[in-house]
């Protein structure tokens, strides 16, 4: 009896490893003003009867500031097999060039919008900048469906300081991407959190005003990008942890004492990785475990935006992706 009592302790402290979840994947088909590889999709949010795709709006580009809102009923109607349209409106973002002209004035280059959340009517975004600028932002403004219309709030703007590496250098073409709600505040994440110091997120009141401060929140070591981020209750959310093979990409190849460098490698090559991963926010930090892989052929595809849809979800990648457009997944669990 006493050597079983001993196994079973032992038992209890070894890691205990996840049971992955399984999807179905299923490709959307896109109008072409949509599927136009120039929107540059940057965000998901699932807003009562419309899937929201934010644009990264790269105004410097001379592109139109918009989001995308598709009626969820025509996306249920191509999942059944009932229909391959997809009925849509356009949202205009108003006053986002005036924002955009006080961050260049400040010296702090805008490069266009990331991140997507909303509470109530209020659109919450992310501004990434250039990597040489010191802080990205949060900016926020009002969806009016009447008008189709986001008008922005041109007095509401909260910088958020990017990490830097010991050397105080910034990490190439990294911004908060990834935003949600949460508890009466709003949370976003880093795109790189691989840092051998402090990794953190940023979480700030939904009340907040320019003064305001936002709360740091520890971060467990993350490999790879983040580049969206879901809210799905209870402390838990899910994230886009994706890696791109490129040159400039070198700081987010993790080393091969870190086992998920195998990921990564084909040979003595990079490759493209995608998985979903899922986080738990407790005891005041983030921690996080694997959750989906995507299969290889969908590995090169750059995600970006991802919303939670009747115990699935939905994916869509930026204008880079073998099949030259916007394309958008529903993930159905099995």
């Amino acid at each position: 009896m006493k050597y079983l009592l001993l196994i079973a302790l032992l038992l209890a402290q070894l890691p205990v490893c996840a049971q992955k979840a399984s999807f179905t994947i299923r490709t959307i088909s896109l109008p072409p003003e949509i599927a136009d590889k120039n929107n540059q999709f940057s965000g998901l949010f699932l807003r009562g009867k419309e899937l929201l795709l934010l644009s990264e709006s790269r105004l410097q580009d001379r592109a139109e500031a918009k989001m995308y809102g598709i009626s969820l009923g025509s996306l249920d109607d191509q999942l059944a097999g009932r229909s391959t349209t997809a009925t849509f409106k356009k949202y205009r973002i108003q006053g986002l060039d005036r924002i955009k002209t006080r961050i260049d004035s400040a010296c702090q280059l805008y490069e266009g919008l990331e991140g997507l959340t909303m509470i109530g009517n209020d659109a919450y975004f992310t501004i990434e900048t250039a990597t040489q600028s010191a802080y990205c932002y949060v900016v926020k403004g009002v969806l009016s469906e009447e008008s189709a219309t986001i008008t922005m709030d041109t007095n509401y703007l909260v910088p958020l300081a990017k990490p830097a590496l010991t050397d105080g250098t910034h990490i190439h073409n990294a911004g908060f991407e990834a935003a949600t709600g949460y508890n009466q505040s709003l949370l976003f994440l880093f795109e790189y959190n691989y840092f051998t110091h402090d990794n953190i997120a940023f979480r700030l009141p939904t009340a907040a005003v320019r003064n305001d401060v936002p709360q740091y929140v520890p971060v467990q070591r993350l490999p790879f990008r983040i580049t969206d981020l879901v809210y799905e209750g209870k402390n838990r959310f899910t994230a886009i942890n994706y890696f791109y093979n490129g040159d400039e990409d070198s700081v987010y190849r993790t080393p091969s004492p870190d086992p998920n460098a195998r990921f990564i490698r084909s040979g003595s090559r990079y490759q493209n990785y995608c998985r979903l991963i899922s986080l738990r926010y407790k005891r005041d930090k983030i921690t996080w475990k694997p959750l989906f892989e995507l299969p290889r052929e969908y590995m090169t595809y750059n995600w970006e935006g991802l919303a939670a849809y009747r115990n699935g979800y939905f994916l869509i990648n930026d204008k880079y992706g073998p099949s030259g457009q916007s394309t958008l997944l529903y993930l159905q669990k099995q």
